[in-house]
């Protein structure tokens, strides 16, 4: 005789420990789809739920997540080591582009940037544009560069922004922008 389940939802986010809690709390047979991999009340426990999710048992995901945690410490360091380098590298690079009004600020922002998260991603987006602009491109030009950088809605925010605040078409740019997408 086949085994009736009743289906259970399990909330967005929630981990894996808590799905098979979860799973656990009810007198009856459920089940719910978790990452798109069915898990059952009588069925599962803990590692047999993170292989069939993930591969690994638990033990064995913990592991690759702690080397993995190190790898990327590791290289934070390692990266931390070469702004100095960086900072130097792209303030000279913006002063060959940008309008010399503008240095100083360019100056503040470079280390802000290469400290944050995009690791200085943005100034290389944000020069690529203002060149083209201080070289008279048409803004539909300038629009199609940012849209085919691939930008995240946060970055493509932080890039129109620098090409605000350094370029002396830069509220052009910006408004242009904000047109073009009340039209989409």
């Amino acid at each position: 005789m086949k085994k009736k389940y009743r289906k259970i939802e399990f909330r967005p986010g929630q981990q894996i420990e808590s799905a098979i809690k979860e799973l656990k709390k009810y007198n009856d047979l459920v089940c719910g789809s978790f990452n798109g991999k069915m898990l059952y009340s009588d069925i599962d426990n803990l590692d047999s739920a993170f292989k069939k999710i993930t591969g690994k048992t638990k033990l064995e995901f913990d592991k690759a997540e702690e080397k993995r945690y190190i790898k990327y410490k590791q290289e934070e360091k390692e990266y931390k080591k070469t702004i100095p380098k960086l900072t130097k590298k792209w303030i000279k690079k913006g002063n060959t582009i940008l309008d010399k009004k503008y240095h100083k600020l360019w100056a503040k922002i470079v280390p802000i940037r290469l400290n944050d998260l995009y690791k200085g991603m943005e100034l290389k987006a944000s020069l690529d544009i203002i060149k083209e602009l201080n070289n008279g491109c048409k803004l539909k030009v300038a629009k199609e560069i940012i849209e085919k950088q691939g930008h995240s809605g946060m970055s493509f925010g932080l890039v129109c922004s620098m090409i605000k605040e350094l370029c002396n078409r830069g509220n052009e740019f910006m408004n242009y922008i904000q047109k073009q997408r009340s039209l989409t």
